[in-house]
């Protein structure tokens, strides 16, 4: 497939390449996402290190090339393999690289996982802490709602009511001020507004 152009870091895009659809899975950054596994030539010396050809492995839900190597995700039933192979020449013999950063373990986790598959074994599940839990993705569904709502001018106690809190429309005003339903509005309200500001980019992180 022919080469994407690849986003560029001073503007904060977490993503490795621009991607044209955010319904399909696409790379992010492979320094913001502790999963990825990156795999470069194997230093002069190493004649036994193999070649890695991802469609080797499975289906592939994004393969995209851009001038710093190829990224791609690799399907799994147990959880993707994210690559991000830096020389993507083919029958070149890799090595794997494990940027010494906080996310170390993450890292090797990762590649661990990897290594199984390249070996035809079963991977085993994603390291612990990286797929959204339901009641994350619950709450992040809630805050981009809230988040519209105040940006297209409703009032928190309308977005309570809108978002199910219905016992919000019929509270006094004192006792609306000092409810529960407004400290939560008010919080998903400002947990999204940094969210967009660039907290989105800790979701990538392990949790």
């Amino acid at each position: 497939m022919p080469p994407r152009r690849p986003s560029r870091g001073d503007g904060g895009c977490p993503f490795a390449t621009a991607p044209d659809d955010l319904a399909e899975p696409v790379p992010w950054r492979p320094e913001l996402t502790a999963v990825t596994v990156i795999l470069d030539a194997a230093p002069e010396g190493f004649d036994s290190a193999s070649p890695v050809d991802p469609r080797a492995l499975g289906a592939l839900l994004a393969d995209l090339a851009g001038i710093d190597g190829r990224h791609v995700i690799v399907a799994d039933a147990a959880g993707e393999h994210r690559l991000w192979l830096r020389d993507p020449q083919p029958g070149q013999p890799l090595a794997a690289v494990i940027p010494l950063d906080k996310d170390f373990v993450t890292r090797i986790a990762s590649l661990l996982r990897f290594h199984r598959r390249l070996l035809g074994r079963a991977a085993g599940p994603l390291p612990r802490g990286w797929p959204l839990t339901a009641y994350r993705l619950a709450r992040l569904d809630l805050m981009l709602r809230a988040l519209d709502l105040r940006d297209g001018g409703a009032t928190y106690r309308e977005i309570a009511v809108a978002l199910g809190r219905d016992e919000a429309a019929r509270l006094s005003a004192s006792d609306w001020k000092m409810s529960a339903a407004r400290s939560i509005v008010v919080r998903l309200v400002r947990d999204g507004i940094a969210m967009m500001n660039g907290n989105y980019r800790k979701l990538l992180r392990i949790r």
